[in-house]
């Protein structure tokens, strides 16, 4: 069959080179100028650090299948991601361990004195957490919340915390010993030549053809026997309906001569501070050795029309609107939405992966026709 995907992300990439191994021909299109999406790597010119291009990436998976595959493509190199984080005029470390407890309130807790401490904390008074404040009074305290949770939330998500639901809290860990590996995940790394390079071995195949600078259109479909669609899901009905919210980034990138922060990442938790992070690129490949560096300063904003958008934001009003694209993709035939765009929903790599694996296996099972949702955004 003549397979079209829209997208040469790690969703396009991995659901192409399965079905080119089942024998398919598929075409891979994207409207941007390079492959692997917005994990896309490249080399800094005047430095040589590998570049992070929209903002850092980080390997990290449970799931042995998933690390299996990307280790076919490239050789992963040992990463841990250790954060640190800025906040009241001192610096801290992240995620909230035993180290950080012991540094903000200046005490030498023991592990079960310490969960004792915070415990005593907490306003135990909320018994139901519906928002993402009251998730954070309710398990770490005032004054843990207001350091390193409320003004760094405000700032990525543009809104009050008390707006935001208590899901997005319940992923940041509290840890009542000394680790400071931000990931909790057996297998974690970084690709020893970047992304952008494992991306092209798994588009390194016969029978695919990648078309760069090239924007969708409809007419494309008829040339198709099935369509995967992994960018965003109202993108592909042309905001009929109005448009889905997202948060996007912008950055602030500035060079240095030496190590300019000793750390990958920086988060900076206080309100007044514009930015909710600094990365420095070098230091996400500690296996090599640079003397000049390159960071970025990291903003985030409201997505508009012409912005890459990253994060879903998912909240009362899009999800209304998210339920409604999905009635319009189901009456669309011949067409998949797939990846974190096509299904509106925030996805690690190894997720969307393994997503895309199972959606080229459900494809040649059921007899190379697919409906329009493999994995339901609602």
């Amino acid at each position: 069959m003549k397979i079209l995907l829209v997208g040469a992300g790690l969703s396009g990439a991995v659901i192409g080179r399965e079905l080119a191994e089942a024998g398919h021909d598929c075409r891979i299109i994207d409207a941007r100028p390079h492959i692997a999406g917005n994990c896309h790597t490249e080399r800094d010119a005047d430095t040589g650090v590998m570049m992070h291009v929209y903002g850092p990436h980080i390997f990290h998976t449970d799931d042995e299948g998933v690390w299996d595959y990307v280790n076919r493509f490239t050789r992963f190199m040992p990463f841990q991601n250790r954060v640190k984080t800025t906040a009241q005029g001192r610096v801290y470390s992240l995620p909230v361990n035993l180290l950080t407890i012991n540094q903000f309130f200046g005490t030498t807790l023991h592990p079960e004195e310490a969960r004792a401490f915070i415990e005593s904390k907490a306003d135990t008074t909320i018994t139901d957490p519906q928002s993402f404040e009251e998730q954070a009074l309710r398990f770490v305290g005032p004054e843990l919340y207001e350091a390193f949770f409320k003004g760094y939330t405000e700032k990525q998500w543009g809104c009050s915390p008390t707006e935001l639901p208590a899901s997005i809290l319940k992923r940041l860990p509290v840890r009542f010993n000394y680790d400071d590996n931000y990931f909790f995940h057996r297998f974690q790394g970084m690709p020893q030549d970047g992304y952008t390079a494992m991306v092209a071995a798994i588009l390194d195949h016969p029978r695919i053809t990648v078309d760069l600078g090239t924007e969708y259109s409809p007419d494309m479909a008829a040339d198709a026997d099935h369509v995967f669609w992994s960018g965003p899901l109202d993108g592909y009905f042309d905001y009929r309906l109005g448009r889905l919210g997202y948060r996007t980034l912008d950055f602030e990138r500035f060079s240095h001569d030496g190590d300019y922060q000793g750390c990958a990442v920086m988060n900076y938790g206080d309100r007044d501070v514009p930015y909710t992070r600094i990365t420095e690129h070098k230091h996400f490949s500690p296996w090599e050795s640079h003397q000049g560096s390159v960071c970025y300063r990291e903003f985030s904003r409201q997505a508009e029309p012409g912005d890459t958008p990253y994060y879903p934001i998912r909240l009362v009003k899009e999800k209304s609107l998210l339920e409604q694209y999905v009635d319009l993709a189901h009456a669309t035939p011949g067409v998949t939405f797939v990846g974190r765009l096509g299904t509106y929903r925030y996805l690690d790599m190894d997720v969307t992966i393994r997503e895309a694996l199972e959606t080229a296996l459900a494809f040649t099972s059921r007899g190379n026709t697919l409906s329009a949702f493999v994995q339901s955004p609602v």
